[in-house]
């Protein structure tokens, strides 16, 4: 890493990225840095105009993604699988630290599954000294998560058996109150399909002749939603 890192933060909080952008500097001198390149957007377009322009002159050395990004039209939007998907190809080198006020444990294994971030924190988790550690652990090629994350992968090594993204997916719209009627337009697979994956879950978590509810509560027991 040069004396300079060129950091991203794409985070819609004003007041998260003045608290990132202080905790740069603050550790700045521990690692010799001096000048951090800070640019800072708060939506998911300019995020992506970025992006595309670092590719094609100055790659950043670390990029603080918010997993829900505005937005133009003011919508939320999903990011790591949009913009942290492409991250890893496109900078390499770059160390990617995600931010999320999410504690839903199916959405936490997805941005786990589809981006392998350097640092996973959730918000709740987050003092300023944390970032401290975290900012510091990630720059030293270690990796971070703060103490939800870690809680849900001890529960994930604890289980003797693992779920495929089809049954995440069904276990996921249930808790949402889906009704199997609606399932089909949002799982692929048919509604038949989705009686048949539904019974081997229950068969699974050992609630074969109990409610859907039954099945939630064993699922979220064991770290899958």
């Amino acid at each position: 890493m040069s004396n300079t890192l060129n950091v991203l933060i794409a985070e819609d909080e004003p007041l998260i990225i003045r608290i990132v952008t202080r905790a740069l500097h603050e550790i700045s001198q521990s690692f010799d840095i001096s000048y951090c390149n800070i640019k800072s957007v708060t939506d998911y377009d300019t995020a992506l105009k970025e992006i595309n322009e670092a590719f094609n002159t100055t790659p950043f050395d670390l990029i603080v993604l918010d997993t829900n990004i505005n937005m133009y039209n003011d919508e939320v939007l999903d990011c790591c699988e949009d913009i942290g998907a492409g991250l890893k190809a496109n900078f390499p080198n770059a160390k990617v630290i995600v931010l999320t006020s999410c504690n839903n444990n199916y959405k936490i294994h997805n941005i786990l599954k589809s981006l392998n971030p350097d640092g996973l924190l959730i918000r709740s988790d987050i003092d300023f000294d944390e970032l401290i550690k975290a900012l510091s652990s990630v720059l030293h090629h270690a990796p971070y998560y703060s103490r939800a994350i870690l809680k849900l992968i001890r529960i994930h090594i604890a289980n003797d058996f693992s779920l495929d993204k089809i049954d995440r997916q069904l276990l996921y719209h249930l808790s949402l109150g889906t009704t199997m009627k609606y399932l089909p337009n949002v799982i692929p697979l048919s509604k038949s399909a989705i009686e048949l994956r539904k019974r081997n879950l229950k068969a699974l978590f050992s609630v074969e002749n109990e409610s859907d509810r039954s099945l939630i509560l064993k699922a979220e027991q064991h770290g899958f939603i």
